[in-house]
């Protein structure tokens, strides 16, 4: 490519999105992979916005990455989307081809199995959730790639824990759901997935068993949570919402920028770099 051909865009679209790390994360990528001409914005867009959003991308585009609350809303906006995407109706990433289509597909999914991998988790025989809302269900569908056994989703709600076992139905996982008061047991589990907001977990910390086996939790600012930070002084492994963030990253430059292998460890040390700073 040469000229302004060479010229291409991506951002991060969602509503708020001024904390999102995406920029620092896809920025460090271009910059190792000599990309000069590459830009990576945030753009603050709620599903009414989303459609007039889209009638605006021209040719230079080359994708965008979806937080809340479009991963849904975006759907009737695409010309595809992938397999992973439809398993748990949400769209995290949308690559805008050079024929001008437009396929959506969700990084999540294989982000939270390789962060796992990336710690030695090839396959538990059970796991347990803590939580149940959008992130829960791609929890669940990660699951389904390296679970053999139940997976026990912790929940505040009928209506929550209903809606666990319809996506474990659907994802071909064994789901059995347990009331919140009971998220003490469940910190027994060989893998322990924590999908709730900031805050939710802390009066858990002190159920943390004493030889705990290893936690997921989503979050990543503020870190360590309580329930990580009583988790690593018990000798448990532990991955962050950064390894998350980092891998379904990785997963979306290689995707929008066709070169591969995206250079994990750099993003990793930017996105470091900039929750330090704050």
């Amino acid at each position: 490519m040469t000229g302004t051909d060479s010229k291409r865009r991506a951002a991060v679209l969602g509503s708020p999105i001024a904390h999102s790390l995406s920029p620092v994360l896809h920025r460090a990528a271009y910059a190792e992979l000599g990309l000069s001409d590459w830009s990576y914005d945030r753009f603050d867009v709620d599903e009414e916005a989303l459609p007039a959003f889209f009638g605006t991308l021209g040719p230079e585009w080359a994708g965008l990455s979806l937080t809340m609350p479009l991963k849904r809303a975006v759907i009737p906006l695409l010309d595809e989307i992938t397999e992973t995407a439809a398993s748990v109706e949400a769209v995290n990433t949308v690559v805008c081809t050079r024929d001008g289509r437009r396929v959506g597909d969700n990084t999540d999914i294989p982000g939270m199995v390789a962060a796992l991998r990336e710690r030695g988790i090839e396959q538990v025989d059970s796991a347990a959730i803590l939580g149940a809302g959008a992130t829960a269900s791609s929890a669940l569908a990660a699951l389904a790639r390296i679970c053999t056994g139940e997976v026990v989703a912790y929940v505040r709600s009928e209506a929550r824990a209903a809606e666990m076992r319809q996506w474990g139905e659907r994802l071909d996982v064994e789901v059995r759901t347990e009331d919140w008061a009971q998220a003490a047991e469940g910190l027994r589990a060989p893998l322990v997935v924590a999908t709730t907001p900031a805050g939710a977990t802390d009066a858990l910390a002190g159920a943390v068993p004493e030889r705990p086996a290893t936690l997921f939790d989503v979050l990543y600012d503020p870190w360590p949570t309580d329930l990580a930070a009583r988790w690593s002084a018990y000798g448990g492994a532990v991955v962050s919402g950064l390894d998350l963030l980092v891998h379904q990253a990785v997963l979306q430059v290689e995707q929008m920028t066709e070169r591969s292998p995206a250079p994990l460890d750099a993003m990793r040390r930017a996105g470091e770099h900039a929750l330090a700073a704050r």
